[in-house]
């Protein structure tokens, strides 16, 4: 019997797999790599090593104020080892400067006093300028023109009326955008609702270049490139984390190219070959990506990219928030089927989507073909299942129903960590 740690909430969950079932087990070589220094170290390295821009220091230089662009509650962005260096750094050169620490939530909720403790501590939270983006708060929006796919694009007033702008975030593989990082900490990042809502519209997300692990002819890459550019988003500091959330890579300057770098960086360890079987075993990489269903359907994609026509889909997913958000909730919970999803979306104009459409469109796409379990102990039975999803409450039930569908001698693959992989 094989037993393999799932990444659960903020623990790990053995998963026992009975060796004449399993396949395959795909992981990111990222959860083995082992840098040549530590966490601060690499991020003093980056910074110290700027590609295609200005040292950071120079660009604070003779500024007034700035804005600095971290990530939410909803990402693993370890800001409490480099939003310190970042500030010390700015402040060595330029000590009176106005800083605002903007948190890019999004499409999402506002970060709360306690998750901000928890991700940027006590000396950030009590001693910096934190402001929550509100996507929906139109008077806090600023219109900057028309993006290449013909949305509008609206973006957060601190943003555009700023003397300098930079960015903080991670990079990994995204289900739609490609990547993670870069680009996307301004859109949908600090972006308008209208704006979100048009970069993230059905004919986008069905394209097959919006994929995991895809930049080139990405629809929706492009216009999050457009955004950055137009914001004039001037330096980026970015990680790559291993599956404890630590720092193993990290790079800086210029918006695109050391994006670029990053994303180079990431495929390398991330690119893992499919192996098709009856059942797929994954997660959503654990705390803090695995809050919300919503999120969860990140991890499903990997699964799905290697789980045989008609298979079973099981992703162990705390989901403690509950569906994490209302409008996704809705629209699977009130259709009859997965199918009716897809054919109502796919009819949607792209300047008519709804809030979460991206999110329940693929959703549906993954049901149409796939039994799903979503295990999990801390989140209500009767929603998850309302939404056309079975629930287990533990890994072992789970697999028992799923080899009662696909029959004893299933095959199995396991993902480990459905968020970090490019599955090809």
């Amino acid at each position: 019997m094989a037993k393999i740690k799932i990444p659960y909430s903020t623990t790990f969950v053995d998963a026992e797999i009975p060796d004449e079932n399993l396949i395959a087990v795909l992981e990111s070589k990222a959860h083995h790599f082992v840098p040549d220094v530590n966490e601060e170290q690499l991020v003093e390295r980056a910074l110290d090593n700027p590609i295609d821009s200005e040292s950071l220091e120079e660009l604070v230089k003779g500024k007034k104020n700035m804005v600095i662009i971290t990530s939410d509650h909803t990402r693993p962005v370890p800001s409490k080892v480099t939003l310190p260096i970042v500030l010390r750094r700015i402040r060595k050169v330029n000590p009176n400067i106005d800083i605002t620490i903007l948190i890019a939530t999004g499409f999402h909720r506002a970060t709360t006093h306690q998750e901000m403790l928890n991700k940027f501590g006590e000396e950030i939270v009590n001693n910096e300028k934190l402001v929550n983006h509100v996507s929906w708060d139109k008077h806090d929006m600023k219109y900057v023109g028309i993006l290449p796919s013909g949305g509008e694009l609206w973006l957060n007033k601190l943003v555009m009326e700023t003397e300098l702008l930079i960015s903080e975030g991670f990079i990994e593989p995204h289900f739609f955008a490609g990547f993670s990082g870069g680009r996307k900490s301004v859109l949908p990042g600090v972006a308008g609702k209208e704006t979100v809502l048009a970069n993230h519209c059905s004919e986008f997300i069905a394209s097959p270049h919006a994929r995991t692990g895809i930049l080139n002819n990405n629809p929706i890459h492009k216009d999050m490139i457009f955004a950055a550019e137009q914001a004039k988003l001037a330096f980026i500091l970015n990680v790559i984390i291993d599956a404890d959330k630590k720092i193993i890579h990290a790079v800086a300057g210029d918006p695109q190219k050391a994006h670029e770098k990053g994303c180079e960086f990431v495929t390398e360890l991330a690119v893992v070959e499919k192996k098709p079987a009856d059942i797929v075993v994954t997660s959503n990489g654990g705390y803090p990506l695995d809050q919300n269903i919503y999120q969860t359907v990140k991890g499903m994609t990997a699964a799905e990219a290697s789980c045989a026509e008609g298979g079973v889909i099981i992703i162990l997913s705390a989901c403690n928030d509950g569906h994490g958000g209302e409008a996704f909730y809705k629209y699977m919970a009130e259709a009859s089927s997965p199918h009716e999803v897809t054919k109502k979306v796919l009819q949607i104009p792209r300047d008519k989507t709804l809030p979460d459409q991206w999110e329940f469109q693929i959703l549906a796409r993954i049901l149409e073909k796939h039994t799903v379990f979503i295990v999990t102990d801390q989140c209500d039975k009767n929603m998850i299942e309302s939404m056309h999803i079975k629930h287990s409450f533990t890994f072992d039930e789970a697999l028992q129903k799923a080899l009662e569908i696909k029959g004893e001698k299933a095959s199995i693959t396991v993902i480990p960590d459905g968020v970090s992989v490019i599955v090809k």
